[in-house]
């Protein structure tokens, strides 16, 4: 039987709000499948997040490698640059000597193997033996930083210091007159000039590459030098020149002064003045008088002799006054061989502390990634776990026990609430844990209208 309460009640019960018909689901409607756990939806916040993180953080670690070892190869570069100058210095000072060798077994052979000219010889070839040995001890270590074709030509050198005693012999026990002499000491010195151009390759630096250049050039100077104090005592000791052996003087002084030029060219007006303030001297000077007096005689027709007025020793004199300018000249080559060795040691350094740089960067990139994903992690993962936990809690205990409470009329529904979920935070976490808090309160008002309807 109806009564006027039920029918008033029904019509309020209608008028309630409700969700529209067309966003309610059929009671059967299965929900969507969760799919495969590799999906990224399933992935949890934590994983999203170190995987948001760690690409960007992989890509700078990578570059950061990329860098340290950009230095460490350019540092490794430079150390062999400074282990190859350190040989080329050894290789230098043995072409020096074995010049000396050279020039005085010229003035041995001109002076028809005289006694007296053989024990300043012997002196010099004793000195040339140390200097080998110790570039045959070094060359070992040092074969493998040259290129291809160092190495042949340091093989080459190899077999030829050896054939130095064979030489010796046949320059003191035959008639080798002073040019065939001059050329097989100038062939074995021409291949231990040949590995300066082993210095500098695939050195990046500009500067190395330049002071290489020009240190070559130097020492090609100096040997162009040595031979015109070779030529020119043979001469002197005959009172004249041959046809070959004034053309080879000549040719000696125009690839000095070539040689010089490449050195102008490629040196740095720092270094320029180096060598303009080293290779000058009153015995410098007198050299080259003495090598333009011989050309003047010569071309007269005029014997080799009394080159300097004041005296009756031109060998003498001429040699000691030419030795000058290619110790000189040896004494610019060591100083530019510094130069390079200075420098390749800074490059070196400063790209083992740029090495050391860049890992610190990127172990401290690696750490602060780290902190900055824990915090982040902890900032996401914390209030999202409370408002889970709150969320069933209201749910499952705190709801169930409000509405029984007021289907059994237990309590006033104006009286009851529910407490809002601990989460005081602006961002989406907070929205939706208010969006929670408004759904339980309308779900509390729903129940009380319910109960009031009964």
């Amino acid at each position: 039987m109806r009564t006027p309460a039920t029918d008033s009640g029904r019509s309020r019960a209608q008028d309630l709000p409700g969700p529209p018909v067309s966003t309610l689901a059929p009671a059967d409607r299965p929900l969507p499948k969760p799919g495969s756990s590799f999906a990224l939806r399933n992935w949890r916040v934590r994983t999203r997040l170190i995987a948001l993180i760690a690409i960007p953080t992989i890509v700078g670690v990578l570059l950061g490698a990329l860098r340290v070892g950009t230095s460490i190869g350019s540092a490794q570069q430079y150390a062999q640059v400074g282990e190859v100058n350190t040989l080329m210095s050894s290789v230098g000072e043995l072409a020096h000597n074995l010049a000396v060798e050279r020039d005085r077994a010229a003035r041995y052979v001109a002076s028809n193997r005289r006694q007296g000219e053989l024990q300043p010889l012997t002196t010099q070839q004793d000195i040339v033996d140390a200097s080998a040995k110790r570039l045959l001890g070094i060359s070992g270590s040092a074969q493998g930083l040259l290129s291809d074709l160092g190495q042949r030509r340091l093989e080459l050198t190899r077999f030829r210091l050896g054939q130095l005693p064979t030489m010796r012999k046949t320059i003191q026990g035959s008639q080798l007159p002073p040019l065939p002499t001059i050329e097989k000491y100038s062939e074995v010195i021409s291949d231990l000039l040949q590995l300066f151009d082993e210095v500098g390759q695939g050195a990046a630096d500009e500067q190395i590459t330049s002071t290489s250049t020009a240190m070559r050039a130097v020492a090609r100077a100096e040997e162009e030098t040595s031979k015109q104090r070779a030529l020119l005592s043979a001469a002197l000791l005959k009172n004249e020149f041959t046809g070959p052996e004034f053309n080879a003087f000549v040719d000696a002084r125009a690839r000095r002064e070539s040689e010089r030029a490449t050195f102008r060219s490629a040196a740095t007006p720092a270094q320029r003045q180096h060598f303009d303030n080293t290779v000058t001297s009153v015995e410098v000077g007198r050299a080259e008088f003495y090598a333009n007096r011989a050309i003047f005689l010569h071309n007269a027709g005029t014997a080799l002799q009394r080159l300097d007025t004041t005296t009756t020793k031109d060998v003498d004199k001429w040699y000691d006054s030419i030795t000058r300018t290619v110790d000189k000249q040896n004494e610019v080559q060591k100083a530019l061989s510094q130069q390079i060795a200075t420098r390749s040691a800074d490059l070196q350094g400063a790209d083992r502390q740029a090495a050391a740089f860049s890992i610190g960067l990127v172990i401290l990139l690696l750490a602060l990634v780290l902190v900055v994903t824990a915090v982040m992690a902890r900032s996401l993962v914390r209030p999202l776990r409370r408002l889970r936990g709150d969320a069933l809690k209201v749910a499952g205990k705190t709801l169930p026990g409000l509405v029984r409470q007021l289907r059994e009329g237990e309590a006033d529904p104006e009286s009851l609430h529910v407490p809002p979920i601990q989460i005081s935070s602006k961002d989406e976490i907070g929205e939706v844990a208010r969006a929670f808090d408004e759904v339980h309160r309308e779900a509390v008002r729903l129940a009380g209208e319910e109960s009031r309807l009964r």
